[in-house]
C-alpha cells in the first residue's frame, strides 16, 4: 500500500494573501511572490490549499489544480463546523495558531497529515464506508481520492445512495390543544435563574425583562386580541434568555408550542445554544427544540438520487455529492442552509450540487416520493408538532400565516426576537413579483424540466397524474399545461433583451425592459433600474392586457382541480389510504394557492396599467443587475405599510406575540414619538388593543467603554484618501476592525488599497463582495481571528455579533440614509418625510454602534468618515457618549490610545 504520508508530505502547501504569498514544502516555509505562486501552480504538482477558489482569485486565476484541504476536512469530519481558514483548521486540529503566511503555510501541511492519521483510526465498518465513497469521487477526479484510498483501502464505488440507510421517522397522534395557565413573574424570574447556573453574575435588568415579557403568556381575553408585547431590551441585558425563561415556563406548564423567530441565521443558532442550558442530554434536547425552516432550506433525498444518476454523465459532480453524502448521513436534521452544512463547500463546490439539491421550487412528491419516510423536510415538520420550543425565521412563519389554509394548524404564541426587521421581512412576505424569474418558476413548476438545464424538474403531471382517475380532471390538467405555454420558456432573458419576445409573458416583459431603459436616469449603469408604471410607453397597455387574459386562462383550470381534489377527499374519505390523502392535500393546497392568490396578484396589477393604482400599494418597472448584466425583468407591487397585513394575517389570530430587539424606538428625541416609531415599525399601531411597551436600558457604560468620532477632513469623493483613511484607523487598532460601506464600488476600491498594507503588519483582510465566500463565512472567520479586519455592505451589520476584542472598531464611510427609490419615495411621504429619512439613518447607526460592545469588560471606538452626519443623528448614540468631530490624525491617535492594553498585539 502506498504511504498515505508521503504522499501529503510531496506536494508543497500554498498561501495566498492581500500582497504576496508563501509555500511550505521539504526545505521548509518561505514567502514567494504572487508571479510564482502562478507559475507553481500551473507546473504542479497541485499545491495543498485552503479554500481553493479564494486562493485563486487572490492570483487573479480563473482556474487551476489544487488540492483543498477543506475537502478533505469536509470528507472526514462531515458535519463539523470550524472557520475555513488555516487558523480555523489549527483550532479544529488542536495545533498551534499560525501567526503569519508563511506559519499558515505549514499549518495547511499538517492540516493534511493529521487528517489523514485520523482516516488510519476508524473503525472497519466506518472505514469500509469511506473506501467505498472515495472510489466513486476518485472516477471524478478527486484530488485526494489516492491519499485516502491509501489509507482506508480500496472498494468497490457507491456510498452515495445515503436514502438507504437514514432512520425512518415515526407518526404519532396529534397534540391536544394547549392549556392557557399564565407564566407569573416568580416563575418567570426562577426558571432565568436555573438557566443561569448558581455561579452566574447578577444581571437584575435581565430578570426584570423576562418578568416583563412574561405578560405576552398571559391568556387571552378576546378573540381576535392577543396579548402583545413590544420590548427594546438595551444591548447586555440579555433578552434571548430573558423569552426563552418564561416561553419555556409556558410550553411545560400547557404542553404547548412557543415560536422564536429570528431573522438572522446567527441568531438561529444563538437560541438553539442557548437552549442547551434546559436539557440534561442532547436527545432530550432534540425532542423539544426544533429549527424549522422552509422545505427550500433542506436536502431532498430525491434530488439527491436524480444527482447520482446524473453523475455518470457529469463525472465531475461524483465529488460534490460525495461529500454531500458524507454529511447527510452526518447532519443534525439536512438543513444545507446555516445548519451544520458548511456554507463555504458551496464555494468550493458551486450551488448546483450543493444548495441546488433542495427542493426550491415546491416540486415535491409527498408521499409519491420513494424516500417519503426518510425525508428530513417531512421529519422537521413533525417534530415541530411535539416541540416545546420552535426556533424559525421571519419569513416563514409570515408566509405559513398568509398563506394558511383554514384548517392549518399555526403558532399560538410567537416571540420575534430581531424585531427591527419585522418590517423588511412583511415587506418581503406581502409584496407580489410578475417578473422573468417569478413567472418563469410556475412554468417549471407545472411542466417540469423542458430544456437541457431544467430536465430533472418535476412538473404537475408527474407529481399529479396518477391522483387523476377520470377525464374531467384529465381534461383540466391539459387546460393547465396546455395556458402554461404562455409563460416564459428557457431563455427568455435572452429574447427579452434583443426584442425577440415569445408568447404574452415575455412581450409584456420586454415592454417592462424598453419603459425602464427609456426612463432611467442613467441606462448603461451596473447597477439595478427602475421607472413608475405611468405613463405607458406604446404597446404596453396592449401587451398587458394579452397577458392578463392568458393568465386567466391559467387560473380557472388550476383553482377548478383544487376544487376536484378536495372534492375526492372528502367524497371517498372512507377508502383513501394515508399516502394519497397526503399527496392530494398538497397538490390541491399549492394549485389553490397559485390560482387563486398568486395569479390573481399579478392580474391585479396588470388592470392597475393605465389606471390608478390602489392608495394601499406602490408599483414600479425594473430591471435587476449584478455587475452591470440583467438577470430579472418584472413588475413590483410592495404596500406602502407592510405591517397593517402581519398585523392581520401573523399577530391578531395568535394569542401572545412578543415583538423585542435592542432597537425598537427612535432615538430622536420626543419619547412618545419614539414609541409611535416602535409600533409602527412592528405592527402593533395597526390593532384594536394597546400594545404592553418594556424598555430595558443596557447595564453598560458607554461613556466608558466607548468612543465616537466624526472625521472631518477626509473628502467623500477621494478614494486613495478613504483608503488611507481605513488603513491607519485599522493599523491604529491593531485589527479587529469591521469596515461598513454604502456602495460595493468603495468597499472594492478601499479593499484593493490597504490589504497589502496590512498584511504586512499582520493583520488579516477579508471583504464581503470580494473575497470567494459567504457573509456568513466571512463573519464566522472575523469573530475567530481577533487581528482580522472585514469590510462589509451596511447591511452586513447584523450578522456580526463578535464580542470581546475581535471587534473593537467600527468605520462607517457614509452616513447611512436610505436608498431614494420609488418605493422609499412613497414610504416617505406617508410617514412623515423627512423625519422618515434620520429616523431609518438613526436606527442604522444604533444597530451598528451596538455591535461594539457586546460584554461589561468591552471597549470600542466607533468612526464615521462623513463630516455630513447631521447634529440632530448624534441621538443615535447612547446617552452620555460624546460625538467627537477632529481631523484624521487626531482620530487614529484617539484610537490608538482608547484601545491600547485592548488590542489583539
Amino acid at each position: 500500500m502506498t504511504n498515505p504520508t508521503r504522499l501529503v508530505a510531496a506536494a508543497p502547501a500554498l498561501v495566498v494573501g492581500a500582497g504576496g504569498a508563501a509555500l511550505a514544502d521539504a526545505d521548509g516555509a518561505r514567502t514567494i511572490a504572487k508571479d510564482e505562486a502562478r507559475r507553481r501552480i500551473a507546473a504542479g504538482p497541485p499545491p495543498l490549499v485552503c479554500h481553493g477558489p479564494a486562493t485563486l482569485r487572490r492570483l487573479g486565476l480563473e482556474a487551476g489544480a489544487l488540492r483543498d484541504v477543506l475537502q478533505l476536512a469536509a470528507f472526514v469530519r462531515p458535519g463539523t463546523f470550524f472557520v475555513p481558514t488555516p487558523a480555523g483548521l489549527a483550532a479544529l486540529l488542536g495545533l498551534p495558531a499560525p501567526d503569519g503566511l508563511g506559519t499558515q503555510a505549514t499549518t495547511v501541511a499538517r492540516t493534511a497529515q493529521a487528517l489523514t492519521a485520523e482516516l488510519a483510526a476508524l473503525d472497519e465498518p466506518a472505514r469500509q464506508a469511506a473506501a467505498a465513497v472515495a472510489a466513486t469521487m476518485a472516477r471524478g477526479g478527486w484530488p485526494w481520492a489516492e491519499a485516502v484510498q491509501a489509507v482506508v483501502g480500496t472498494a468497490p464505488p457507491g456510498g452515495l445512495d445515503v436514502w438507504r440507510r437514514l432512520p425512518e421517522w415515526q407518526e404519532t397522534a396529534p397534540r391536544p390543544p394547549a392549556g392557557c395557565a399564565p407564566v407569573t413573574d416568580g416563575e418567570a424570574r426562577r426558571r432565568l435563574a436555573a438557566m443561569l447556573g448558581a455561579n452566574a453574575e447578577d444581571r437584575p435588568e435581565q430578570a426584570d425583562y423576562a418578568a416583563a415579557v412574561a405578560r405576552a403568556f398571559a391568556p387571552r381575553e378576546e378573540d381576535g386580541q392577543p396579548n402583545l408585547v413590544v420590548a427594546e431590551a438595551g444591548t447586555g441585558v440579555g433578552k434571548t434568555l430573558g423569552y426563552l425563561a418564561p416561553a419555556s415556563v409556558w410550553a411545560e406548564k400547557n404542553d404547548g408550542a412557543v415560536w422564536v423567530s429570528t431573522y438572522t441565521r446567527n441568531l438561529q443558532r444563538q437560541v438553539d445554544h442557548e437552549l442547551d442550558r434546559l436539557f440534561a442530554d442532547a436527545a432530550a434536547k432534540a425532542r423539544r427544540v426544533v429549527v424549522r425552516k422552509g422545505r427550500e432550506n433542506y436536502l431532498c433525498l430525491l434530488n439527491l438520487e436524480e444527482a447520482v444518476a446524473g453523475a455518470l454523465g457529469r463525472p465531475r459532480d461524483a465529488i460534490a455529492l460525495g461529500l454531500v453524502a458524507r454529511w447527510a448521513e452526518a447532519t443534525r436534521d439536512g438543513d444545507l442552509t446555516g445548519g451544520d452544512f458548511p456554507a463555504w463547500l458551496v464555494e468550493l463546490l458551486g450551488a448546483r450540487v450543493t444548495l441546488g439539491l433542495a427542493d426550491r421550487r415546491g416540486e415535491c412528491l409527498y408521499s409519491a416520493c420513494p424516500h417519503y419516510g426518510r425525508c428530513f423536510i417531512e421529519d422537521s415538520v413533525r417534530r415541530a408538532r411535539r416541540a416545546d420550543v420552535v426556533i424559525a425565521n421571519h419569513a416563514l412563519v409570515m408566509v405559513q400565516a398568509a398563506h394558511a389554509a383554514a384548517d392549518t394548524w399555526l403558532p399560538t404564541h410567537i416571540v420575534f426576537d430581531e424585531g427591527h426587521h419585522v418590517f423588511d421581512a412583511a415587506d418581503s412576505a406581502f409584496s407580489a413579483h410578475l417578473s422573468g424569474r417569478e413567472t418563469a418558476d410556475l412554468r417549471r413548476w407545472l411542466l417540469g424540466g423542458e430544456g437541457r438545464r431544467n430536465r430533472s424538474a418535476r412538473g404537475l403531471e408527474r407529481r399529479a397524474g396518477d391522483l387523476i382517475e377520470d377525464d374531467e380532471k384529465r381534461a383540466l390538467l391539459e387546460e393547465i399545461l396546455t395556458a402554461a405555454r404562455a409563460l416564459p420558456a428557457e431563455g427568455w432573458l435572452r429574447r427579452v433583451a434583443t426584442g425577440d419576445p415569445m408568447g404574452p409573458t415575455e412581450t409584456f416583459l420586454a415592454r417592462v425592459r424598453a419603459q425602464v431603459l427609456a426612463r432611467a436616469e442613467d441606462a448603461a449603469s451596473p447597477y439595478s433600474l427602475e421607472a413608475p408604471t405611468e405613463p405607458l410607453v406604446k404597446g404596453a397597455l396592449h401587451a398587458a392586457q394579452a397577458l392578463d387574459a392568458a393568465l386567466a386562462r391559467l387560473a380557472q383550470p388550476m383553482v377548478e382541480l383544487a376544487r376536484r381534489f378536495a372534492r375526492r377527499l372528502d367524497e371517498d374519505a372512507a377508502t383513501l389510504d394515508g399516502a394519497t390523502r397526503v399527496r392530494l392535500e398538497a397538490q390541491g393546497r399549492a394549485l389553490e394557492r397559485r390560482g387563486t392568490v398568486i395569479v390573481p396578484a399579478w392580474r391585479a396589477m396588470l388592470a392597475a396599467l393605465g389606471d390608478a393604482v390602489p392608495e394601499a400599494f406602490v408599483d414600479w418597472f425594473a430591471i435587476d443587475r449584478i455587475d452591470g448584466h440583467d438577470i430579472d425583468v418584472g413588475y413590483h407591487r410592495h404596500g406602502v405599510d407592510p405591517t397593517k397585513p402581519f398585523a392581520e394575517a401573523v399577530v391578531r389570530p395568535a394569542h401572545g406575540v412578543l415583538v423585542t430587539s435592542a432597537t425598537l424606538r427612535d432615538a430622536g428625541g420626543d419619547p412618545v414619538e419614539a414609541w409611535q416609531a416602535a409600533e409602527t415599525l412592528t405592527g402593533a399601531a395597526h390593532l384594536d388593543g394597546a400594545a404592553v411597551r418594556v424598555a430595558v436600558p443596557s447595564p453598560f457604560d458607554y461613556a466608558r467603554q466607548t468612543r465616537v468620532l466624526v472625521v472631518r477632513d477626509v473628502r467623500r469623493d477621494a478614494p486613495d484618501d478613504i483608503a488611507a483613511a481605513y488603513r491607519e484607523l485599522f493599523l491604529a487598532a491593531g485589527g479587529g476592525a469591521l469596515g461598513l460601506f454604502t456602495a460595493i464600488a468603495r468597499l472594492r476600491a478601499v479593499h484593493a488599497r490597504i490589504g497589502g498594507a496590512l498584511e504586512a503588519a499582520g493583520i488579516p483582510l477579508y471583504a464581503q463582495h470580494v473575497d470567494a465566500m459567504d457573509t456568513g463565512t466571512l463573519v464566522d472567520i472575523f469573530r475567530a481571528e481577533e487581528r482580522a479586519c472585514l469590510l462589509g455592505t451596511d447591511a452586513v451589520r447584523d450578522g456580526v455579533d463578535v464580542p470581546g476584542p475581535s471587534l473593537r472598531l467600527i468605520v462607517f464611510d457614509r452616513v447611512p440614509w436610505p436608498r431614494p427609490d420609488i418605493l422609499h419615495k412613497a414610504r416617505r411621504a406617508a410617514f412623515g418625510g423627512a423625519r422618515f429619512d434620520d429616523r431609518i439613518a438613526r436606527l442604522k447607526l444604533r444597530q451598528a454602534f451596538g455591535r461594539l460592545v457586546r460584554r461589561a469588560d468591552d471597549r470600542g471606538v466607533f468612526v464615521m468618515l462623513d463630516a455630513m452626519l447631521p447634529s440632530r443623528l448624534a441621538s443615535a448614540f447612547p446617552e452620555g457618549v460624546a460625538v467627537e468631530r477632529c481631523g484624521l490624525a487626531a482620530a487614529i491617535a484617539a484610537t490608538r490610545a482608547f484601545l491600547a492594553g485592548y488590542r489583539g498585539d
